[in-house]
């Protein structure tokens, strides 16, 4: 019973029940095959592609537990994905050192995130308003910088990023893996997770208790920012190009899903780092098995509205109060 309450039962519960699905749907589900020292099979390819989206989950999951929410994680992503792209160049040899243009592109995530925080920390928007400013003008700098245009890139050594292999696995495994782990210890190990529980529970509170809320609300945003430039840098090594008219479009949508399917509050304070990377499996899953079954690509989003509905329902105390009721009532008329 006491494994029926965990956090993650519920998560983990609706992944089980996808993969069985496609188990029984989609042939060859489970079959893995090694090819040139490389792991192949659907099971593979949802967890690759499932990694930018994880990285964008782990960022709005300290977002969301600070009472917040950033919009404008697929602006950066296609700011990342663009500014990596400019400075490498389109030829065979790279136009200013990768790594320079990685760092290049970070520092731009990195400002973006921290344009958030001022807006959010400093000056008090509602968090929703100051993202909506970059999701919009974000996107409209990035379509700037290419004319518009899809900048194709041909350096090999930066498509390893996206579309590489360590070890017989997704490069960007890898990457996820050491953003997750990295991100727990942090929360886990110092007290920064419970200041940002703190400051998501009661944010006057946490201030008049000593502490500094500004300052972690811009920590949140700027971590969140950083985590889109990331998944930007790997979604256009995967592409081979930036394409910023649709690179990471409604990344943050899917993102903020897969952070309250993963048991995150939408309150503020409550926050799991493991249920949100189950929660971008599962959309990820779901993505797939749509696909797989051949179904139109429009039943994707009806199903994603569907699931937001409940995820709603689930956290809402009247709703919940409602059902109780209703329960109680039918309990008291059957005695």
């Amino acid at each position: 019973m006491n494994s029926l309450r965990h956090p993650l039962f519920r998560p983990l519960a609706a992944l089980v029940l996808l993969l069985l699905v496609d188990l029984l749907l989609v042939p060859g589900f489970f079959h893995l095959e090694l090819k040139d020292g490389h792991l192949y099979g659907s099971l593979i390819d949802i967890a690759n592609r499932a990694a930018p989206l994880v990285l964008a989950a782990l960022g709005m999951t300290l977002v969301i537990a600070t009472r917040g929410i950033d919009i404008s994680v697929g602006a950066v992503v296609a700011i990342s994905g663009t500014v990596a792209a400019m400075l490498i160049g389109g030829t065979s040899a790279a136009n200013t050192p990768m790594a320079l243009a990685l760092c290049a592109a970070m520092g731009a995530a990195l400002l973006c995130g921290a344009w958030n925080g001022v807006l959010v920390a400093g000056l008090g928007l509602q968090p929703i308003v100051a993202t909506l400013i970059l999701m919009v003008a974000g996107r409209g700098l990035a379509q700037l910088f290419t004319d518009g245009q899809i900048l194709t890139v041909y350096y090999k050594p930066f498509f390893f990023l996206g579309s590489g292999y360590l070890f017989g696995l997704p490069f960007s495994l890898y990457i996820v893996g050491a953003v997750f782990l990295a991100t727990a210890l942090l929360m886990r190990k110092t007290a920064l997770g419970l200041f940002i529980q703190a400051v998501g529970i009661n944010p006057v509170a946490a201030r008049l208790a000593g502490l500094k809320t500004a300052v972690l609300i811009f920590f949140v945003y700027v971590f969140c920012s950083a985590c889109a430039g990331l998944a930007g840098l790997m979604i256009s090594a995967n592409i081979k190009s930036a394409d910023a008219n649709n690179a990471g479009l409604l990344l943050e949508l899917d993102a903020i899903l897969a952070v309250t399917l993963g048991g995150t509050s939408l309150a503020g304070g409550k926050f799991s780092l493991a249920g949100s990377v189950i929660g971008a499996l599962i959309i990820q899953t779901l993505t797939y098995t749509i696909y797989s079954l051949g179904l139109p690509p429009e039943v994707n989003m009806v199903v994603k509205s569907v699931v937001v509905f409940l995820v709603c329902l689930s956290q809402s105390a009247e709703f919940k109060n409602m059902w109780r009721a209703l329960r109680a009532k039918k309990q008291g008329g059957a005695a």
